[in-house]
């Protein structure tokens, strides 16, 4: 609910107070709350917060809200509404403070107020009137003007107040009194007090070149439906004028000075002797139209349209046919240029070309059009006047086509595809439900979600359109792709070349003999590598180190299909990666990842881009017009704008998705909180001071390289005292995380089970390794430097149960290994990404495993860790649409945040 300020203060000192048991531990507030058959004063536990902290919650949607926050939910959208109208005026408390206030409320504000007052329930309005006998609480209704007043009073006093002001009263954060001459600020409060409301009617002219007239018609604030034009009111009977009040001529000067100051065209109808209407030009039309009616209402005066002018209504509708020349062709490619126009509709209904060049010759932008007034955007009048023929390829129409829209002049407008866009549109929304035949030569049965996986890959390459193949870890990917070669194979044979990360290439080359054994296979890799007499239907292996080197050989070769297996390796769009694999040309590209946004959406783009060069658009326009607005304001529209354009091209599917892997057990995951050990924590506090000492007095590349630094150091001592301090040992009884793992593993090796323990750093996990062989426990220990010949020997002797404990570092050991023979899996650290986390999860919970799985993260308490971990929560449930992932977000903290987030403390407080 909301507690207003003390009597005489400002209203932006109110609060909102969240209150009931789950604020135990907060402050108190007294309420007046039902007791029996009646009432009685209680003191209740309540979080407070002031209204711009509070705002973000209460228009938070949830369901499972009280009835009291939903009301004052619903208030607190009320009143943004008002603000975004400009429903402001200024005025002074009773000590003389300058404040805002919400208003004025039209009719509609009225009612709607009183309904809400209606349904709120008593809970949440129990604040008792300060000095009030006997005692009473405030009405709903008058609570919620309170709320809206401190609303308007905190939020208006940003940056341009005081260019739009000028006064401190009213600019200021700190209360402020009102100085100087106050004429102004009792017109504003009179008018608000007066019984008549001033209201302006647009009145069109008769004849095309007469000017627009603004009428001042005056209505009663007791009853809005009377309404009385000024030219009536100075010749009025009094009958008549007492059902305005009895200052019904004053009311309505200072109504209009009050308008004139926000609206300086009206100022024309103070200059006559009865002020009844004035004559509008052109530019005041259009003024009025853009701004001015909001500025007149911020003044407390409406706008009345005339009922036969039509705005807003006048629209753009673009489209695009076959170029001149290019009526001929064949067959409609993606490469296909097509003539793009774009032309006016009214009402929805297109304007004949006549139409059209009336519009371009027009001089106002009010204009007479099927026997209608029309109000035209000036804009859109210049766009008519510079009309110019343009092309779009067919990706760009078919991009168009996808979100219904095109970009002009920055402005997004409806597109209207022609047949042959809107037939490959339908057809890329059926392409995973079409029935294919499992090639007869592939040595294995493929699950359904394999088949409609086969079905999507194969109708995508045969249009050249490629996409992303972008199913879960350990759902066959690889089987997949195999099954599209033989495909492609029986009816036209061209060879297919396989990138990916060197360690995958023998992964490759088995499953290749074991699902297509009559395929020829050939490694391109080491110093005898060649592309001699290459087979028609030959797989050719090559790993990105490779073909950043060869790709100009590559090139020159006709493939059927080229596959980037791990895509997320050429993410970066501007990397010798990215660059290196564009310059080998295709028939048709696929990337197969299980991870396509790791870190940000120009992850995205750089995949797409090379499975569909233009898809996106541009690198610097998808950042402008998707990922910003996306990444950093959750902007709902872009992301539903990039989700159409994408869904064609990108196949998901998910372990947990119905239907799609069954057999799998279950998976538990379970964070494991820790205590550091006093050296851990002495270590830590150290660090922390020693390093935001430094931060404090750096800036810009510098700064950002010690945030980076501080975390990393923290994160080590979490780990344990030997990792920072780069000791060799002695490891045990120095660490919390040590002692937990030691107790994990216990349990585990004495059941006859198998484990997979990631960290991100090599240097920890030899730290385990000595540590590990010194209880007798058998370990192998994959990282960065391990060859592709070790790296198979390591994962079978794992699977054939030789060693109990797989210690991998994260980046070396997190895709590409199929280790079911793990039913457990620990984080020993975590690498501040869910979607890298679960990657490396996926090595044991995949496809084969038949063991229920348990996942382990070790956290250390009360430390960045702990803290962190609740705002990975948050991105965890994102993560299929914008991933916030690695340490470099946490560069731009302030020096204040970042301070609260590495302090060592109490346990981090989850908040809603």
């Amino acid at each position: 609910m909301f507690l207003p300020a003390e009597p005489g203060g400002v209203p932006r000192a109110g609060q909102v107070a969240f209150w009931g048991e789950a604020a135990k531990g907060h402050q108190e507030v007294e309420l007046v709350l039902p007791h029996g058959a009646g009432v009685r004063r209680r003191r209740v536990p309540a979080r407070m917060m002031p209204v711009q902290e509070a705002l973000p919650a209460l228009l938070r949607d949830s369901d499972e809200a009280s009835r009291s926050v939903q009301a004052w939910s619903a208030a607190a959208l009320a009143g943004v509404g008002l603000l975004a109208r400009g429903r402001l005026l200024p005025a002074r408390t009773s000590e003389g403070y300058g404040s805002w206030r919400a208003g004025p409320l039209d009719p509609a504000d009225v009612q709607w107020l009183a309904q809400l007052a209606k349904a709120m329930p008593v809970t949440a309005h129990a604040v008792p009137i300060p000095g009030s006998r006997p005692l009473r609480v405030y009405a709903p209704d008058e609570l919620v003007r309170l709320f809206w007043d401190a609303l308007a009073d905190a939020f208006v006093r940003t940056a341009g107040a005081a260019t739009a002001m000028g006064a401190p009263a009213f600019t200021a954060h700190e209360p402020v009194e009102v100085s100087g001459p106050t004429d102004w600020l009792d017109a504003v409060e009179q008018s608000e007090k007066a019984g008549v409301r001033v209201v302006l009617r647009l009145e069109l002219p008769t004849a095309f070149d007469d000017p627009c007239q603004a009428v001042v018609q005056l209505r009663s604030v007791a009853d809005p439906s009377l309404g009385l034009d000024a030219a009536q009111l100075w010749h009025a009977p009094p009958a008549v004028l007492a059902r305005f009040g009895e200052n019904a001529d004053t009311d309505l000067l200072l109504a209009l000075r009050a308008g004139a100051r926000a609206w300086p065209p009206l100022a024309a109808v103070l200059a006559q002797a009865s002020p009844t209407a004035i004559d509008l030009d052109d530019d005041a039309v259009d003024d009025l139209f853009d701004r001015g009616a909001e500025q007149l209402a911020s003044a407390g005066i409406d706008v009345l349209w005339p009922a036969n002018l039509v705005a807003d209504e006048m629209k753009m509708k673009a489209t695009a046919t076959p170029a001149p020349g290019r009526e001929t062709d064949t067959a409609f490619g993606m490469a296909t240029l097509l003539r793009f126009s774009w032309q006016p509709t009214l009402g929805g209904e297109t304007l004949t070309e006549a139409e059209i060049a009336a519009l371009a010759d027009a001089k106002r932008s009010l204009i007479r059009l099927r026997g209608r007034w029309v109000k035209v955007d000036r804009a859109l009048l210049a766009r008519l006047r510079r009309r110019q023929d343009r092309t779009l390829t067919g990706l760009e129409a078919l991009t168009a086509a996808l979100t219904g829209e095109i970009d002009i002049d920055g402005e997004q407008v409806e597109f209207s595809a022609p047949p042959q866009i809107a037939a490959l549109v339908h057809r890329l929304s059926t392409v995973d439900k079409q029935a294919i035949e499992v090639p007869a030569d592939l040595k294995a049965t493929l699950r359904p979600y394999q088949k409609r996986g086969l079905a999507w890959l194969a109708a995508m390459t045969d249009l050249g359109l490629g996409g992303c193949l972008a199913d879960d870890m350990g759902l066959g990917k690889t089987i997949q792709l195999i099954a599209l070669h033989l495909h492609r194979r029986a009816r036209q044979p061209l060879p297919t070349l396989v990138i990916c990360p060197t360690s995958l290439l023998g992964n490759w080359e088995r499953e290749l003999a074991k699902f297509a054994p009559d395929v020829p296979v050939r490694r391109y890799h080491g110093g005898l590598r060649h592309l001699d007499e290459l087979a028609k239907d030959e797989v050719v292996l090559a790993s990105y180190g490779v073909v950043r080197r060869d790709a100009d050989a590559l090139a020159h070769v006709d493939w059927g299909v080229v596959a980037a297996d791990e895509a997320q390796h050429a993410k970066n769009p501007l990397s010798r990666t990215a660059k290196a694999i564009r310059k080998i040309p295709a028939q048709a590209r696929l990337a197969l990842t299980g991870t396509p946004v790791e870190n940000r959406l120009s992850e995205l783009w750089a995949i797409l881009d090379w499975t569909t060069p233009g898809l996106l658009g541009s690198l610097d326009g998808f950042r402008k017009s998707i990922a910003i607005p996306v990444e950093r304001y959750r902007d709902q529209q872009a992301t539903e704008r990039l989700a159409r354009i994408v869904r064609p091209f990108l196949l998901r599917r998910k372990k947990t998705d119905p239907g799609i892997a069954p057999e799998l057990p279950p998976k538990t995951e379970t964070d494991q909180i820790v205590s550091l050990t006093t050296e851990q924590a002495t270590l830590y506090k150290a660090v922390v001071e020693e390093t935001m000492a430094e931060i404090e007095q750096a800036e810009g590349i510098a700064r950002r390289g010690l945030v980076l630094k501080l975390l990393t150091a923290l994160k080590q001592v979490c780990n344990h005292p030997a990792h920072y301090l780069h000791e060799k040992g002695p490891v045990a009884g120095r660490s919390g995380k040590l002692a937990a793992l030691d107790e994990l593993l216990e349990v585990i090796t004495a059941a006859g089970e198998s484990v997979l323990i990631f960290s991100q750093y090599v240097e920890m996990c030899r730290l385990l390794e000595t540590h590990l062989a010194g209880r007798g426990i058998g370990t192998i220990f994959l990282h960065g430097q391990t060859s592709a010949t070790q790296r198979d020997v390591m994962v079978q002797r794992f699977q054939d149960g030789l060693a109990p404990v797989f210690l991998l570092s994260l980046k070396a050991g997190g895709v590409g290994l199929n280790l079911t023979r793990a039913s457990h899996v620990i984080h020993f650290d975590r690498w501040w990404n869910p979607a890298v986390e679960d990657q490396a999860t996926d090595r044991a919970y995949r496809i084969g495993q038949d063991k229920p799985v348990q996942v382990h993260r070790l956290i250390a308490e009360g430390t960045v860790e702990d803290r962190i971990d609740v705002l990975l929560k948050g991105k965890r449930a994102l993560a299929d649409a914008v991933v916030g992932g690695g340490e470099t977000w946490l560069s731009e903290l302030s020096n204040d945040e970042l301070a609260d987030l590495v302090r060592l403390g109490e346990e981090v407080e989850v908040r809603a």
